[in-house]
């Protein structure tokens, strides 16, 4: 091996002594971040309507996807005992949910938060009265 060829290799193998931690320090923080974490909310397949109308979005944190359909189901049956514009005045499968309407003679459009401890289950419907 020429001595050239030495000073190339010693040169390369220093470069990428120096330049390893570096990348490892830019690349540390960038890897952290895109970890989930456990309060990140997540957009999940709304549920069919049982009746006149439709869930237009829910979402989801600290539960899964399935958990947040069962609770809009159960929410929807709660409030339809009333009639068709009833509110859910009772916890549904031991969440306790809030509802925020705005309504027209003919719609109803809403968004509910259903908490139950640190877990929360956020969709919004419209129903057709």
């Amino acid at each position: 091996m020429s001595m050239r060829s030495r000073r190339v290799l010693t040169a390369r193998a220093v470069g990428a002594a120096l330049a390893f931690p570096a990348l490892l320090a830019v690349g540390a923080p960038s890897a952290t971040a895109a970890e989930p974490t456990a309060q990140t909310s997540r957009s999940c397949k709304a549920p069919n309507y049982p009746g006149s109308g439709y869930f237009t979005s829910l979402s989801v944190t600290r539960t899964g996807c399935s958990r947040g359909k069962s609770v809009a189901l159960a929410h929807y049956r709660c409030r339809v005992k009333r009639g068709r514009a009833g509110r859910c005045t009772s916890r549904v499968l031991g969440y306790r949910c809030s509802e925020r309407r705005n309504s027209i003679p003919t719609e109803i459009n809403a968004r509910v938060t259903c908490r139950r401890s640190s877990a929360k289950v956020v969709f919004t419907y419209q129903q057709n009265t």
